[in-house]
């Protein structure tokens, strides 16, 4: 039995997803590949069946989305170990042996995941500190307009400001991307949709270390299959979903009175005319 298994949960990005598997079978790690496919309308389905024969496809026959989606495929999964990876990545013949090597050989730490680049080599801003409740603040109200010094602040410390991701560092929080944990301790909030698991997953191992790997890389489009207001209006329900179970009903009462304004001046936006090259993260809206 492979030692490690690699779940993708899959929504319309059938090209995508077809590069990423054709990358997973270069690896010299062997993995158990798990494909949940949230009742994509593109063949994606269709094309894992044709070509990939040895993944592991599983089709709820409705989107679960990406949080619940996730925990499908860990449920299924037979490793002692599982990497998260979304399917807008393509993973170097060494970076699932260079992880699990490492996860292998420290058993003080909880996860580990890699360093990320764009196509054209640029290396991606992944990995931050456990979110607070200041820094939504900050960031997601105008009280950041009103005080950007303390906003820039804010955003430094989150952001590990001083590292720029060539080398190695203890992190507190992973990108949902490319995440790699022992298979009885990971699991998403369920509550939530597309947005802030690993930022939950992160304040529920507080205590704990996660490390960042910048031995080798994994290529990452970050294309997001959502790019609409919906998606906006899912990014914000699952901030206060996220909020309502980590600091409770007073502050986010709070952070949803203040993050109004620019709620609706974002919806105004949109309106009137909606950007053309808009992209929803599941860091930011």
């Amino acid at each position: 039995m492979n030692s490690l298994s690699v779940v993708i949960v899959n929504y319309n990005t059938r090209e995508d997803l077809r590069a990423c598997l054709q990358a997973l079978r270069g690896s010299t790690l062997k993995a158990e590949i798990i494909v949940v496919d949230n009742d994509s309308k593109d063949d994606s389905a269709a094309m894992v069946r044709a070509e990939f024969g040895e993944v592991k496809l599983i089709e709820p026959e409705r989107n679960l989305w990406y949080c619940a989606g996730n925990n499908a495929g860990i449920a299924a999964a037979q490793g002692e170990y599982v990497l998260l990876l979304n399917p807008d990545t393509v993973v170097q013949p060494d970076s699932l042996a260079t992880m699990m090597s490492f996860i292998e050989s420290h058993p003080d730490y909880a996860g580990v995941t890699m360093q990320l680049r764009y196509p054209d080599g640029n290396i991606q801003r992944t990995c931050s500190r456990r979110i607070t409740f200041e820094y939504l603040l900050l960031t997601h109200t105008f009280l950041g307009w009103l005080l950007p010094g303390a906003k820039r602040t804010a955003e430094s410390a989150h952001w590990y400001a001083s590292w720029r991701r060539d080398r190695d560092h203890d992190i507190e929080t992973m990108p949902g991307s490319c995440t790699l944990m022992r298979r009885g301790e990971l699991e998403y909030d369920g509550d939530l949709q597309l947005y802030f698991p690993e930022d939950d997953l992160a304040h529920r191992f507080t205590g704990r270390k996660f490390r960042f790997l910048a031995e080798t890389y994994i290529t990452h489009r970050e294309k997001s299959s959502t790019r609409s207001w919906g998606a906006i209006a899912i990014y914000y329900r699952d901030m206060m979903t996220f909020m309502r179970k980590r600091y409770g009903r007073a502050p986010s009462l709070l952070l949803w009175l203040l993050s109004r304004p620019l709620y609706w001046g974002m919806a105004l936006r949109w309106r009137i005319r909606p950007p053309d090259d808009t992209r929803t993260r599941r860091t930011s809206p």
